[in-house]
């Protein structure tokens, strides 16, 4: 569970990331997002695994692919960032 735990807490940090991205509908999805993985995880640790397909489980998974993507372009943002920074430093 520790692992899935790093992947929520990664996860919710995404939204800001999509902030500083300047993408704020992507960063709205994501924190819709992150109430249905917050609520699959509680279900899943303390209660029973929701069913699968159902929809705290698409929340989950969705939540997860969207956090994949928001941190895919940070870092295509902070190369390109550090590129513009060395060429006029050049």
């Amino acid at each position: 569970m520790g692992i899935v735990l790093m992947f929520l807490l990664i996860a919710t940090v995404a939204p800001f990331v999509f902030i500083h991205l300047k993408k704020t509908k992507l960063a709205i999805v994501q924190t819709i997002l992150l109430v249905g993985m917050w609520l699959y995880f509680f279900e899943a640790m303390f209660i029973v695994a929701p069913a699968a397909f159902s929809i705290p489980w698409v929340m989950f998974y969705l939540s997860l692919v969207v956090s994949e993507i928001a941190w895919i372009m940070f870092v295509i943002h902070v190369a390109n960032s550090h590129a513009k920074y060395q060429a006029s430093y050049q």
